[in-house]
Protein backbone atom coordinates (compact mmCIF):
# COMPACT_ATOMS: atom_id res chain seq x y z
CA UNK A 1 0.00 0.00 0.00
CA UNK A 2 1.21 3.90 -0.35
CA UNK A 3 2.13 5.70 1.98
CA UNK A 4 -0.22 8.13 3.73
CA UNK A 5 1.07 11.84 3.47
CA UNK A 6 -0.30 14.28 6.69
CA UNK A 7 -0.60 17.70 5.23
CA UNK A 8 -0.36 19.68 8.74
CA UNK A 9 -1.65 23.13 8.02
CA UNK A 10 -1.16 25.79 10.80
CA UNK A 11 -3.37 29.15 10.63
CA UNK A 12 -4.16 32.36 12.01
CA UNK A 13 -6.03 35.39 10.68
CA UNK A 14 -5.39 33.38 7.42
CA UNK A 15 -8.72 34.15 5.76
CA UNK A 16 -7.03 36.42 2.50
CA UNK A 17 -4.53 33.42 1.51
CA UNK A 18 -6.03 30.15 3.29
CA UNK A 19 -8.46 29.50 0.50
CA UNK A 20 -5.33 29.05 -2.16
CA UNK A 21 -3.41 26.86 0.33
CA UNK A 22 -6.41 24.31 1.17
CA UNK A 23 -6.86 23.91 -2.75
CA UNK A 24 -3.26 23.38 -3.55
CA UNK A 25 -3.44 20.77 -0.71
CA UNK A 26 -6.46 19.29 -2.23
CA UNK A 27 -5.32 18.93 -5.45
CA UNK A 28 -2.11 16.82 -4.51
CA UNK A 29 -2.10 14.41 -7.29
CA UNK A 30 -0.80 11.99 -4.23
CA UNK A 31 -4.07 10.52 -3.43
CA UNK A 32 -3.30 8.61 -0.05
CA UNK A 33 -3.40 12.01 1.93
CA UNK A 34 -5.09 13.65 5.11
CA UNK A 35 -5.18 17.49 5.75
CA UNK A 36 -5.25 18.40 8.97
CA UNK A 37 -6.02 22.77 9.77
CA UNK A 38 -5.63 23.90 13.17
CA UNK A 39 -6.87 27.39 13.55
CA UNK A 40 -5.10 28.74 16.06
CA UNK A 41 -7.49 31.38 17.82
CA UNK A 42 -7.85 33.52 14.24
CA UNK A 43 -9.70 36.56 15.05
CA UNK A 44 -11.05 36.63 11.29
CA UNK A 45 -12.80 34.45 8.66
CA UNK A 46 -9.81 32.10 8.91
CA UNK A 47 -12.02 29.13 10.66
CA UNK A 48 -15.22 29.80 8.51
CA UNK A 49 -13.24 29.63 5.66
CA UNK A 50 -11.32 26.56 6.37
CA UNK A 51 -14.44 24.97 7.20
CA UNK A 52 -15.66 25.06 3.67
CA UNK A 53 -13.34 22.67 2.54
CA UNK A 54 -13.93 19.96 5.56
CA UNK A 55 -14.41 16.51 3.99
CA UNK A 56 -13.32 12.87 4.79
CA UNK A 57 -9.93 13.62 4.11
CA UNK A 58 -9.80 17.31 5.41
CA UNK A 59 -10.70 18.30 9.44
CA UNK A 60 -10.42 21.46 10.68
CA UNK A 61 -10.09 22.27 14.26
CA UNK A 62 -9.76 25.32 16.18
CA UNK A 63 -7.57 26.14 19.59
CA UNK A 64 -6.73 29.17 21.34
CA UNK A 65 -4.17 31.44 20.18
CA UNK A 66 -0.64 29.72 21.30
CA UNK A 67 1.28 30.46 18.64
CA UNK A 68 2.88 28.70 15.55
CA UNK A 69 4.63 25.79 16.69
CA UNK A 70 2.08 24.72 18.92
CA UNK A 71 -0.54 24.98 16.25
CA UNK A 72 2.31 22.73 14.41
CA UNK A 73 2.24 20.27 17.04
CA UNK A 74 -1.36 20.15 17.74
CA UNK A 75 -1.67 18.64 14.06
CA UNK A 76 0.82 16.54 14.36
CA UNK A 77 -0.93 14.46 17.50
CA UNK A 78 -4.26 14.44 14.90
CA UNK A 79 -2.36 12.97 12.23
CA UNK A 80 -1.54 9.46 10.86
CA UNK A 81 0.71 9.47 8.12
CA UNK A 82 3.27 7.86 7.38
CA UNK A 83 4.90 11.11 5.86
CA UNK A 84 4.82 14.67 6.78
CA UNK A 85 3.85 17.76 4.49
CA UNK A 86 4.09 21.54 6.53
CA UNK A 87 2.26 24.11 5.40
CA UNK A 88 2.03 27.18 6.25
CA UNK A 89 -1.58 29.08 5.47
CA UNK A 90 -0.32 31.19 3.05
CA UNK A 91 2.01 28.99 0.82
CA UNK A 92 1.23 26.82 -2.24
CA UNK A 93 2.12 23.24 -3.05
CA UNK A 94 2.64 22.53 -6.73
CA UNK A 95 0.19 19.89 -7.37
CA UNK A 96 3.01 17.10 -7.90
CA UNK A 97 4.84 17.94 -5.27
CA UNK A 98 4.30 15.00 -2.94
CA UNK A 99 4.05 12.74 -5.34
CA UNK A 100 7.09 13.89 -7.09
CA UNK A 101 9.16 13.46 -3.94
CA UNK A 102 7.94 10.08 -3.15
CA UNK A 103 8.78 8.49 -6.33
CA UNK A 104 12.43 9.91 -6.41
CA UNK A 105 12.95 7.70 -3.61
CA UNK A 106 15.55 5.38 -4.40
CA UNK A 107 15.98 1.60 -4.16
CA UNK A 108 17.98 1.47 -0.79
CA UNK A 109 16.89 4.18 0.67
CA UNK A 110 15.18 4.37 4.26
CA UNK A 111 13.07 6.26 6.23
CA UNK A 112 15.78 8.21 7.39
CA UNK A 113 16.13 9.86 3.89
CA UNK A 114 14.81 13.72 3.68
CA UNK A 115 13.51 15.29 1.11
CA UNK A 116 13.36 18.55 -0.04
CA UNK A 117 12.60 20.49 -3.30
CA UNK A 118 13.22 24.05 -5.18
CA UNK A 119 11.34 27.11 -4.26
CA UNK A 120 10.06 30.63 -4.89
CA UNK A 121 8.82 33.57 -3.31
CA UNK A 122 6.04 35.35 -5.08
CA UNK A 123 3.49 38.10 -4.18
CA UNK A 124 -0.05 37.51 -5.04
CA UNK A 125 0.75 35.79 -8.87
CA UNK A 126 2.42 32.79 -8.58
CA UNK A 127 2.93 32.56 -12.11
CA UNK A 128 5.60 35.62 -11.47
CA UNK A 129 7.56 33.33 -8.61
CA UNK A 130 11.27 32.89 -9.73
CA UNK A 131 13.03 29.87 -9.01
CA UNK A 132 17.02 31.08 -7.87
CA UNK A 133 18.86 27.87 -6.97
CA UNK A 134 21.36 27.93 -4.44
CA UNK A 135 24.11 25.70 -3.03
CA UNK A 136 21.25 23.50 -0.81
CA UNK A 137 19.62 22.68 -3.54
CA UNK A 138 21.56 19.33 -3.44
CA UNK A 139 21.72 15.74 -2.23
CA UNK A 140 23.81 16.63 0.59
CA UNK A 141 24.81 14.77 3.96
CA UNK A 142 23.13 16.41 7.32
CA UNK A 143 26.50 18.01 8.14
CA UNK A 144 27.47 19.19 4.08
CA UNK A 145 23.94 21.02 4.62
CA UNK A 146 24.20 22.49 7.89
CA UNK A 147 27.66 23.82 6.32
CA UNK A 148 26.23 25.50 3.56
CA UNK A 149 23.28 26.98 5.32
CA UNK A 150 25.15 28.39 8.19
CA UNK A 151 28.68 29.19 5.99
CA UNK A 152 26.52 31.54 2.96
CA UNK A 153 23.55 32.04 5.32
CA UNK A 154 21.20 30.43 3.15
CA UNK A 155 17.57 28.75 4.28
CA UNK A 156 15.06 26.36 3.00
CA UNK A 157 11.65 27.07 2.87
CA UNK A 158 10.08 25.04 5.59
CA UNK A 159 7.24 23.41 3.26
CA UNK A 160 10.14 21.91 0.55
CA UNK A 161 10.65 19.54 2.93
CA UNK A 162 8.45 15.86 3.13
CA UNK A 163 9.47 14.08 6.27
CA UNK A 164 9.12 10.62 7.05
CA UNK A 165 7.28 9.74 10.31
CA UNK A 166 10.49 8.06 11.86
CA UNK A 167 12.56 11.22 11.29
CA UNK A 168 9.96 13.46 13.01
CA UNK A 169 9.65 11.26 15.82
CA UNK A 170 12.93 10.82 16.28
CA UNK A 171 12.91 14.68 16.14
CA UNK A 172 10.41 15.79 18.71
CA UNK A 173 7.98 18.63 18.75
CA UNK A 174 8.55 21.81 17.62
CA UNK A 175 9.48 24.13 20.58
CA UNK A 176 7.00 26.24 21.30
CA UNK A 177 9.12 28.66 23.53
CA UNK A 178 10.37 29.84 20.30
CA UNK A 179 9.21 32.67 18.48
CA UNK A 180 11.41 33.28 15.69
CA UNK A 181 12.85 30.53 13.31
CA UNK A 182 10.78 28.03 14.75
CA UNK A 183 11.28 26.18 11.59
CA UNK A 184 14.85 26.72 11.44
CA UNK A 185 15.54 24.98 14.85
CA UNK A 186 12.68 22.11 14.35
CA UNK A 187 14.82 20.98 10.90
CA UNK A 188 18.24 21.08 12.70
CA UNK A 189 17.08 18.23 14.52
CA UNK A 190 15.58 16.45 11.74
CA UNK A 191 18.18 16.63 9.83
CA UNK A 192 20.06 15.62 12.56
CA UNK A 193 18.28 12.33 12.96
CA UNK A 194 18.21 12.04 9.02
CA UNK A 195 21.02 10.03 7.44
CA UNK A 196 21.26 12.19 3.70
CA UNK A 197 19.23 15.01 2.23
CA UNK A 198 17.47 14.03 -1.59
CA UNK A 199 16.63 16.76 -3.40
CA UNK A 200 14.14 16.46 -5.63
CA UNK A 201 14.60 19.00 -8.63
CA UNK A 202 10.55 18.56 -10.46
CA UNK A 203 8.88 19.44 -7.07
CA UNK A 204 8.09 22.75 -6.62
CA UNK A 205 7.16 25.15 -3.54
CA UNK A 206 5.63 28.46 -3.79
CA UNK A 207 6.44 30.97 -1.09
CA UNK A 208 3.98 33.70 -0.57
CA UNK A 209 6.00 37.39 0.98
CA UNK A 210 2.77 38.78 2.96
CA UNK A 211 3.04 41.74 5.09
CA UNK A 212 5.47 42.84 7.90
CA UNK A 213 3.02 40.54 10.58
CA UNK A 214 4.59 37.51 9.09
CA UNK A 215 6.25 35.39 11.94
CA UNK A 216 9.50 35.66 10.13
CA UNK A 217 10.16 39.27 10.27
CA UNK A 218 11.82 40.40 13.37
CA UNK A 219 11.23 44.40 13.63
CA UNK A 220 11.59 45.44 16.65
CA UNK A 221 10.44 42.43 18.83
CA UNK A 222 12.77 41.98 21.76
CA UNK A 223 10.80 38.66 21.97
CA UNK A 224 11.80 37.38 18.57
CA UNK A 225 15.51 38.80 19.24
CA UNK A 226 15.47 36.75 22.37
CA UNK A 227 13.82 33.73 20.29
CA UNK A 228 16.63 34.43 17.49
CA UNK A 229 20.22 34.09 19.83
CA UNK A 230 18.65 30.86 21.44
CA UNK A 231 18.08 29.19 17.95
CA UNK A 232 21.64 30.62 17.19
CA UNK A 233 22.83 28.48 19.89
CA UNK A 234 20.68 25.79 19.32
CA UNK A 235 22.35 26.04 15.53
CA UNK A 236 26.02 25.78 16.87
CA UNK A 237 25.20 23.16 19.08
CA UNK A 238 23.65 20.78 16.93
CA UNK A 239 26.23 21.39 14.17
CA UNK A 240 28.99 20.77 16.43
CA UNK A 241 27.59 17.53 17.71
CA UNK A 242 27.65 16.19 14.37
CA UNK A 243 31.49 17.41 13.35
CA UNK A 244 33.63 19.31 16.08
CA UNK A 245 36.08 20.74 13.47
CA UNK A 246 38.27 23.72 12.58
CA UNK A 247 35.73 24.30 9.63
CA UNK A 248 32.72 23.90 11.84
CA UNK A 249 33.95 26.75 14.10
CA UNK A 250 34.30 28.74 11.39
CA UNK A 251 31.41 28.64 9.89
CA UNK A 252 29.90 28.78 13.12
CA UNK A 253 31.92 32.36 13.65
CA UNK A 254 30.40 33.33 10.43
CA UNK A 255 26.84 32.42 11.04
CA UNK A 256 27.05 34.93 14.13
CA UNK A 257 28.79 37.72 12.69
CA UNK A 258 26.47 37.52 10.24
CA UNK A 259 23.04 38.12 12.31
CA UNK A 260 25.01 39.98 14.65
CA UNK A 261 23.19 43.35 13.40
CA UNK A 262 19.91 42.01 14.88
CA UNK A 263 21.36 42.68 18.37
CA UNK A 264 24.19 45.57 18.66
CA UNK A 265 23.51 48.31 19.49
CA UNK A 266 19.71 48.15 20.41
CA UNK A 267 20.12 45.17 22.90
CA UNK A 268 24.03 44.89 23.89
CA UNK A 269 22.94 42.33 26.85
CA UNK A 270 22.26 39.77 23.85
CA UNK A 271 25.25 41.00 21.67
CA UNK A 272 27.84 40.18 24.74
CA UNK A 273 25.91 36.23 24.77
CA UNK A 274 27.11 36.28 20.84
CA UNK A 275 30.63 36.88 21.55
CA UNK A 276 30.77 35.14 24.66
CA UNK A 277 29.46 32.29 22.18
CA UNK A 278 32.23 33.56 19.48
CA UNK A 279 35.01 33.06 22.37
CA UNK A 280 33.94 29.22 23.19
CA UNK A 281 34.71 28.82 19.00
CA UNK A 282 38.14 30.64 19.79
CA UNK A 283 36.76 33.72 17.73
CA UNK A 284 35.63 37.39 18.08
CA UNK A 285 32.82 38.88 16.57
CA UNK A 286 33.50 42.32 15.11
CA UNK A 287 31.07 45.70 15.49
CA UNK A 288 28.82 45.01 12.97
CA UNK A 289 29.10 47.99 10.09
CA UNK A 290 26.51 49.46 8.24
CA UNK A 291 26.30 48.59 4.61
CA UNK A 292 28.09 51.07 2.10
CA UNK A 293 25.22 52.94 0.60
CA UNK A 294 24.13 53.90 4.70
CA UNK A 295 27.38 54.68 5.79
CA UNK A 296 27.10 58.18 4.77
CA UNK A 297 23.82 58.70 7.40
CA UNK A 298 25.59 58.23 10.37
CA UNK A 299 27.30 61.06 11.05
CA UNK A 300 23.96 63.24 9.51
CA UNK A 301 21.29 61.24 11.45
CA UNK A 302 23.36 59.12 13.58
CA UNK A 303 24.16 55.26 14.48
CA UNK A 304 20.90 54.82 15.13
CA UNK A 305 18.62 56.28 12.80
CA UNK A 306 21.24 54.80 9.82
CA UNK A 307 20.73 51.16 11.27
CA UNK A 308 16.92 51.68 11.44
CA UNK A 309 16.83 52.97 7.73
CA UNK A 310 19.15 49.99 7.23
CA UNK A 311 16.44 47.65 8.51
CA UNK A 312 13.88 48.99 7.10
CA UNK A 313 14.65 49.56 3.45
CA UNK A 314 14.43 46.35 2.38
CA UNK A 315 10.80 45.98 3.84
CA UNK A 316 9.73 49.23 2.25
CA UNK A 317 11.23 47.43 -1.06
CA UNK A 318 8.46 44.88 -0.26
CA UNK A 319 5.78 46.60 0.05
CA UNK A 320 5.85 48.56 -3.14
CA UNK A 321 6.67 45.10 -4.76
CA UNK A 322 3.98 43.47 -2.82
CA UNK A 323 1.36 46.16 -3.53
CA UNK A 324 2.36 46.27 -7.39
CA UNK A 325 1.53 42.95 -7.61
CA UNK A 326 -1.74 42.96 -5.85
CA UNK A 327 -2.31 45.79 -8.11
CA UNK A 328 -1.74 43.87 -11.62
CA UNK A 329 -3.41 40.47 -9.96
CA UNK A 330 -6.70 42.65 -9.38
CA UNK A 331 -6.37 43.94 -13.11
CA UNK A 332 -5.64 40.51 -14.49
CA UNK A 333 -8.48 39.15 -12.34
CA UNK A 334 -11.08 41.55 -13.55
CA UNK A 335 -9.78 40.80 -17.61
CA UNK A 336 -10.23 37.16 -16.55
CA UNK A 337 -13.45 37.32 -15.33
CA UNK A 338 -14.77 39.96 -18.29
CA UNK A 339 -13.36 37.43 -20.83
CA UNK A 340 -15.45 34.62 -19.07
CA UNK A 341 -18.48 36.71 -18.88
CA UNK A 342 -18.26 37.71 -22.76
CA UNK A 343 -17.12 34.21 -23.54
CA UNK A 344 -20.87 33.10 -22.16
CA UNK A 345 -22.94 35.57 -23.50
CA UNK A 346 -21.19 35.07 -27.13
CA UNK A 347 -22.59 31.09 -26.64
CA UNK A 348 -26.03 32.26 -25.53
CA UNK A 349 -26.44 34.26 -28.73
CA UNK A 350 -26.18 31.22 -30.29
Amino acid sequence: MKPLVSILIPAYNSENWIGDTLRSAVAQTWERKEIIVVNDGSTDGTAELARRFASKTVKVVSTENRGLSAAVNCAYRLSQGDYIQELDSDDILAPDKIERQLKALQEGDTKRTLLSCPWAYFYYRVRCAQFRPSSLWNDLTPVDWLLRKMGENLHMQNATWLVSRELTETAGPWDETLHYDQDGEYYCRVLMAAEKTRFVTDARIFYRVSGSSRVSYIGGSDKKRASLLRSLKLHVQYLRSLEDSERVRKVCLRYLQTWSAQFYPERLDLFAELQALAAELQGHLALPDLRRKYRWMKPVFGLKAARWAQRMAPETNSWFKRHWDKAMFSLESRQGAHRRTSSVGVAQTH
